[in-house]
């Protein structure tokens, strides 16, 4: 349950600026910058997605610090109304048209803040996504470090042991034994050294990252998005609330987010796929392999120093 997440954080005082008013662009407001991202993203090489919880509320999920947030409510000694079960929530038509995104080659990497699985449930590949706070469904082994996929949610917060015994097997055919624990970080813990190498790895490479439904308030994953910057990429935020990266993105866009990514995909000519429950890990007899590898951040390393190099040579032939 969505209450059981809540109630299972430590105490913390320092949750951020919350309850903050909502903004609507006009329609015409929205027509202009909805094709102008659309224009971005066609000629873009390397765009990555940011998500928040904002993309998740209209799957039932309640957001942090909008006016109705999970934070926004506490201050006032208040307690959300909706108590949605992780294991009922479903991918909502964002989550559904990243993935399509990602699949026509539009977008290359998802950076998601959330814990509720619904990028995982979309279909969405281990490739093309790190989860910087984890997530409800998976599980990590405290021995051979390997991440695995759970058919239903975790019921514990905080990388917490689940008593569960790891079953993978060695190159000798040994079992490994170790134990299965929790990957939701609770307010004071590090974030995933692999999640967040990858997330700044294809950030820097990107020459697009689109923030949907964050207040870019937490760090440092808030200060990631502009690493595109490093290399004159853009930056733009989709949100109702006013963010700590207003000022420094190139384009500000607020409405929700399901009506822009429709709006989006309309412009772009793709189509939003539909859920899959046989694409669904969630759905899977056998637990599928949900691990960052070295291998995988090398790669990304390699992909980063040829794209430095090439933008040196473009710039030198500029001034010879």
């Amino acid at each position: 349950m969505f209450s059981n997440y809540v109630e299972g954080l430590s105490p913390y005082k320092n949750k951020g600026e919350v309850g903050m008013v909502e903004n609507f662009d006009t329609p015409d407001e929205l027509n202009e910058k909805i094709s102008l991202l659309a224009d971005w993203i066609k000629t873009s090489k390397h765009t990555v997605f940011h998500t928040g919880a904002g993309i998740s509320t209209s799957a039932g999920i309640p957001d942090f610090r909008g006016p109705k947030g999970v934070w926004t409510l506490e201050k006032q000694g208040k307690k959300p109304e909706i108590n949605l079960d992780f294991n009922d929530a479903m991918p909502t038509l964002t989550h559904m048209a990243i993935k399509s995104l990602i699949k026509k080659g539009y977008v290359k990497y998802v950076v998601s803040q959330n814990i509720d699985g619904l990028h995982l449930k979309s279909g969405l590949l281990r490739e093309h996504i790190s989860e910087v706070h984890g997530n409800m469904f998976t599980m990590k082994c405290n021995k051979c470090n390997r991440s695995f996929t759970s058919q239903t949610a975790v019921n514990t917060v905080g990388q917490q042991s689940l008593n569960i015994r790891c079953l993978r097997r060695t190159k000798k055919g040994n079992l490994c034994r170790g134990i299965l624990h929790d990957t939701i970080l609770d307010w004071k813990h590090k974030l995933p050294s692999n999640e967040l190498q990858m997330a700044e790895l294809h950030s820097i490479n990107a020459d697009l990252c689109v923030c949907l439904g964050t207040s870019l308030q937490i760090q440092p994953i808030n200060l990631v998005p502009f690493k595109a910057k490093k290399n004159k990429g853009k930056v733009v935020i989709c949100n109702l609330q006013r963010t700590m990266g207003d000022r420094k993105a190139d384009l500000v866009i607020h409405t929700y987010v399901d009506d822009m990514m429709k709006s989006l995909m309309g412009i772009l000519g793709v189509e939003i796929e539909n859920y899959n429950e046989q694409l669904d890990p969630t759905k899977m007899a056998n637990l599928t392999d949900w691990t960052i590898y070295k291998i995988d951040l090398l790669n990304m390393q390699d992909m980063k120093k040829y794209a430095t190099k090439s933008k040196k040579r473009k710039f030198q032939d500029q001034i010879f």
